[in-house]
């Protein structure tokens, strides 16, 4: 999941009640539901070595036993700084007091929701890094919800909202989230008037006054709420792969691998990549109505990468491309001075796309000899 939603989870856990069980609940929490995204430095390095890097070491299994620890030996050492400089002014400070263990299993719950969320979406995780490079995908939520956001975010809105400076903060926020929504042709008017009415909805309460004694139940009603909406996500992703595998099955398909992919903003809607022994079917559906199943343009070949493909691979700029691939569709063209290589990845890459965009995508150019000559992704 983005920065955004992993912030808003630790910080709406803080809300429903953890924060009450010690001193530094509230900033482990939101620090630890972040920390393994330190590996989002190889981004200054390039795309591709982001893709190499990203959601392995700081998200394994040795490196989530790990955390904790540390981030409980930090916040440890900030309190006590905190204690030294305030020295006899103490009791001055609200909140509970400093609980060691209850700060280790907060820092545990925290730590470990992060590749949790990662594992939600369609970009994988290597939960079993250093040991194995095997990705996991949930293939539950688009990377990036603004209905997780909505849930997880309202009850902290709500909570941290009584100064002029916390007021400022989340108009802030709230405005630029929803001019992100509001423009993006890809939600439907529908869907954009419903998350201005729930925006509307948390401003009423923040000025009706009413929320004031109640923060931890509200923010408690709408975490649950938003496991459940997790949990409808993933009753829908998994609805539709059995459906569509089903479906191409009885078309003499005999599907080996399915995923099916959330689109942004659409709840009810998948866009998915299945694939036999021998080609790969593109397909959209509403799982509410199973008979909404349709193609997206022709089967698509599998084919095993050949001696070209293999040498365009070769480039060092390409490795993490080569490791992160799910569905890779290769396109050869021959030039009159060589050879063009068009590597694609179905899960976010169209097969008619001319030219790198986002991620997913890499264009390699050989010479006769097969000697790389120019990369584009």
């Amino acid at each position: 999941m983005d920065p955004l939603a992993h912030t808003l989870f630790g910080a709406s856990m803080a809300e429903a009640g953890l924060k009450q069980k010690t001193a530094l609940a509230t900033a482990t929490l939101i620090i630890g539901a972040n920390i393994p995204d330190v590996d989002a430095a190889a981004m200054f390095i390039s795309s591709d070595f982001a893709l190499f890097a990203r959601r392995g070491w700081t998200h394994g299994i040795l490196a989530l036993i790990l955390w904790p620890f540390i981030l409980t030996g930090l916040m440890l050492g900030i309190d006590r700084l905190i204690k030294k400089r305030l020295k006899n002014r103490i009791k001055m400070l609200e909140g509970p007091p400093m609980k060691p263990a209850a700060l280790l299993g907060i820092s545990f719950i925290a730590v470990w929701s992060h590749p949790l969320l990662d594992l939600l979406n369609t970009y994988g995780v290597r939960l079993l890094m250093p040991f194995s490079e095997t990705w996991f995908y949930g293939d539950t939520l688009f990377i990036i919800d603004p209905w997780f956001w909505l849930l997880a975010g309202a009850g902290v809105a709500l909570a941290r909202s009584r100064s002029w400076i916390g007021m400022t903060g989340w108009l802030v926020l709230g405005s630029a989230v929803t001019a992100l929504i509001t423009t993006a042709d890809m939600v439907p008017f529908a869907l954009k008037a419903l998350w201005l009415m729930g925006l509307a909805a948390i401003v009423f309460v923040r000025w009706s006054g009413r929320h004031h004694e109640a923060t931890q139940p509200i923010a408690l009603t709408l975490l649950i709420t938003l496991v459940l909406y997790i949990a409808f996500m993933f009753t829908g992703s998994t609805l539709t792969a059995n459906y569509a595998k089903s479906h191409l099955n009885d078309q003499g398909a005999e599907i080996e691998r399915i995923m099916a992919n959330p689109l942004p903003a659409r709840p009810l809607l998948r866009g998915g990549v299945a694939a036999s022994d021998s080609h790969y079917y593109r397909f959209t559906i509403n799982w509410m109505r199973p008979e909404s199943f349709q193609l997206d343009g022709e089967p698509i070949p599998i084919t095993e990468p050949n001696n070209i493909v293999e040498a365009a691979f070769s480039s060092p700029e390409l490795r993490g491309l080569k490791n992160w691939i799910r569905f890779p569709a290769y396109e050869v063209r021959e030039m009159e001075d060589g050879w063009r290589v068009i590597i694609r990845d179905l899960r976010y890459v169209n097969p008619e796309q001319e030219s790198p965009g986002g991620i997913g995508m890499a264009i390699v150019e050989l010479d006769e000899e097969l000697q790389i000559r120019n990369v584009r992704q």
